[in-house]
């Protein structure tokens, strides 16, 4: 996608004012009601974590996090990319039971991300994390978890709906299952993003299974790091967006590394050397809980229900030049 696209016709149905009051009428809603239905505590989660520690979310490998020096220290601090490995060992420090879930604000800067309409710099998200026992790593939780998150998005909907005349309900009534090799078998002569278009297009919602693992054409569908979902146990939850007329994923979660897995996908990443960090070696001893949890995306979320053109409309952040100008000209008020 080009960095900014603007549709045929496009145009906000909300003012800058009202899209404030809009977005903070989105954000309550759904996390209140996400909170309800997982069982979730909100908890204070950090900005910023050591290196050393192991804690930061790698996404992809190649991302270069954000690091600043911090006076009297002598280890620089790193702003995290996601709080994916930091949440299970909250769960443990604080206390949680089986059953028991957290979620937090979590806020990120992703300084190589390639912006464009649905893209920042500035990320935005719920992070969210459950206590399982080993017994339940298995589809049928996943998959169950899967779909009271696809009910919480329904009833947003449905909220937003009523609060706002402008805004009609699109969702699906249930969200379909289809993992990445499913996908390639489907159509093996498209890329990953076509193919994700292809089936959400059909279908309307779908959690795409199975992220990270190498499929039968040697390829994988998307990277994922090693040491915090399982790739036999995760996925993203992908809705259309008839406003870009794309595939917008809201969501990336999975059932978490437990041992075996933590060992497995290390050594088929050739990420030997995370063994001996503070995190990974306490999974390896059996030191924390094992848990089911993801991401879900909140200026993502607000930019759906909302139906708006550009994730600038939802959140501040920076742009290049010609990406203001452009929307500029085409009456998009980035904030």
């Amino acid at each position: 996608m080009e960095q900014i696209k603007i549709p045929a016709g496009y145009h906000s149905d909300l003012n800058l004012h009202d899209t404030q009051v809009a977005i903070k009428t989105v954000k309550d809603f759904f996390q209140q009601t996400l909170a309800q239905k997982l069982n979730l505590l909100r908890v204070s989660a950090p900005v910023f974590v050591s290196p050393s520690s192991g804690l930061n979310d790698n996404l992809n490998g190649v991302e270069r996090p954000v690091s600043f020096d911090i006076k009297g220290q002598d280890e620089n601090a790193e702003i995290v990319h996601s709080l994916a490995k930091w949440k299970r060992y909250a769960l443990k420090k604080y206390g949680f039971a089986h059953g028991e879930g957290l979620y937090t604000d979590m806020i990120a800067i992703r300084r190589d991300e390639d912006l464009d309409n649905i893209h920042s710099v500035y990320v935005d998200q719920w992070d969210w994390e459950k206590i399982i026992t080993k017994e339940e790593r298995t589809m049928e939780t996943l998959i169950n978890t899967v779909r009271s998150i696809y009910s919480v998005l329904r009833k947003t909907e449905k909220y937003m709906a009523v609060q706002y005349d402008y805004i009609e309900e699109i969702l699906p009534k249930e969200i379909s299952f289809v993992s990445t090799q499913e996908l390639v078998d489907m159509y093996p002569d498209l890329t990953p993003k076509e193919r994700e278009y292809k089936i959400v297009k059909e279908k309307g919602a779908v959690f795409l299974m199975q992220v990270g693992k190498t499929l039968s054409n040697g390829e994988r569908h998307d990277g994922r790091a090693p040491d915090y979902d399982d790739w036999e146990l995760n996925g993203d939850i992908l809705v259309y967006y008839p406003v870009l007329d794309i595939a917008l994923e809201l969501s990336s979660m999975g059932i978490r590394v437990d041992e075996e897995a933590l060992d497995r996908q290390l050594t088929e990443a050739g990420c030997d050397d995370r063994r001996e960090l503070p995190f990974q070696k306490a999974i390896m001893n059996k030191e924390l809980p094992y848990t089911i949890g993801g991401g879900i995306g909140q200026s993502r979320i607000c930019m759906f229900f909302l139906r708006k053109a550009h994730i600038g409309e939802v959140h501040v952040s920076l742009w290049p030049e010609e990406v203001t100008e452009t929307a500029a000209e085409a009456g998009v008020n980035l904030l």
